[in-house]
């Protein structure tokens, strides 16, 4: 039997593709892990901003399959960043000619004075390299910081792989006339009632009987190849855990640093209001100032086509930040969306919040090299750690999906 921990997308996806017995245990009262969607009066909400930018079609048609076309939007991406009270396109490097003139000469000049073979060894120093020090310091560095809460050195170079929008001087150059501010995701895809219309898509090809609700993993024994739960002990053959890598190595008695494992966990701020804003375009827009307590809004009511404004708002921490007055960011955010011009009049009617503990995992040098290192260890018992934090990455969910359909192939 394959002994699934998790019903959230990846353990979920995993189940599906598997021709082995399985069971899969899940803490929580229901399925989604973070993809879960939230019905509020007219309001639909997600844990936080997920959109699809599929770059597999048969991953793609796989999860479409079974929901309606009109079931799903698809929606050309429109983000800018609130800068200085003024809206920038995304991406900021890509767009600098539209800063005032003095700003605009300092990223240009410090673009094309970058030392062609500065020392690169973190995330911070790539983006001087790659950048200058306007381009990093204006945007680059404050946002990052923002949504990571903490030093972008202890960051590893490639700390977001594709997803970073790098761009060389040419490329920055041409956009100045011609504007080509699409990445790798130009439009993404988003059911009309929320995220977990994908799940319950995935979830269909599942046995809903071999899912155990408010069940959870306490302990393994790698040499008997049994788990312990709140409510049994199980034998498995194979075991695909989804759960924090780290948690996973806790559970396993594997000794190893704990201190080359770092996150960040972001609070998520659900908002519905009684009628439409001014902010009538974007999809997000990012906030590098350090004023303003977020570092990101996402505009449902923009995505889905409401008349009345809805929200998501997000807050970073570092993981070690134990205390967070939950009442009094409210406050903090709402003063915020006024103070950046989101909020006029309208009144808040609706609201929602979740703390994500992980929500961005820091990938350092040392982190990837132990996971590599402790994945092949935990591999001899049959034990495979896959999804977001079981492989300790960034990604997205289609990549989710994708190692999981993988693994269950290989198993």
């Amino acid at each position: 039997m394959d002994l699934i921990i998790g019903a959230g997308i990846s353990g979920l996806s995993y189940a599906a593709a598997t021709k082995n017995d399985y069971l899969i245990i899940e803490k929580d009262h229901e399925m989604g892990g973070y993809c879960r969607t939230i019905y509020s009066g007219d309001y639909v909400w997600d844990y936080s901003g997920h959109f699809f930018h599929f770059q597999r079609e048969n991953i793609k048609n796989y999860v479409l399959s079974r929901l309606n076309d009109d079931d799903i939007l698809k929606v050309f991406k429109f983000t800018q960043i609130y800068y200085k009270g003024k809206h920038v396109d995304f991406p900021f490097q890509m767009n600098i000619h539209q800063l005032d003139k003095e700003e605009f000469i300092d990223c240009l000049y410090d673009l094309f004075t970058t030392e062609e073979n500065a020392e690169i060894h973190s995330f911070k120093s790539m983006l001087y390299a790659k950048f200058g020090k306007s381009i990093a310091e204006k945007f680059l560095i404050p946002y990052n910081e923002k949504l990571y809460a903490t030093d972008l050195d202890k960051l590893d170079t490639d700390a977001m792989g594709r997803f970073f929008p790098y761009a060389n001087k040419e490329q920055i150059v041409k956009n100045f006339r011609n504007a080509q501010n699409q990445s790798y995701n130009a439009f993404f895809l988003y059911p009309k009632r929320g995220v977990i219309k994908i799940v319950e898509s995935v979830a269909s090809h599942v046995d809903k009987d071999k899912i155990s609700f408010n069940e959870w993993l306490v302990s393994v024994d790698m040499a008997t190849k049994t788990a312990v739960t709140n409510k049994r002990t199980l034998h498995f053959d194979n075991l695909i855990s989804t759960i924090p890598f780290p948690k996973l190595l806790d559970m396993c008695s594997i000794d190893y640093d704990r201190s080359i494992y770092s996150w960040n966990k972001v609070l998520v701020f659900n908002l519905g209001f009684d009628k439409k804003g001014p902010e009538t375009k974007n999809n997000w827009i990012y906030f590098p100032d350090r004023d303003l307590v977020f570092y990101r809004v996402g505009f449902y009511d923009n995505i889905i086509g409401q008349d009345k404004m809805s929200l998501y708002v997000e807050i970073g921490f570092n993981h070690e930040e134990s205390h967070v007055d939950v009442e009094q960011l409210l406050y903090r955010t709402l003063a915020d969306l006024q103070k950046a011009g989101i909020v006029t009049d309208q009144q808040l009617v609706a609201s929602h919040s979740v703390m994500m503990d992980p929500a961005y995992v820091h990938i350092t040098t040392a982190s990837e090299t132990d996971k590599v290192q402790k994945k092949e260890l935990l591999a001899k018992s049959s034990i495979y750690s896959i999804g977001r934090y079981g492989s300790w990455t960034y990604c997205s969910l289609e990549d989710n999906i994708y190692e999981a359909f993988c693994l269950a192939e290989a198993l």
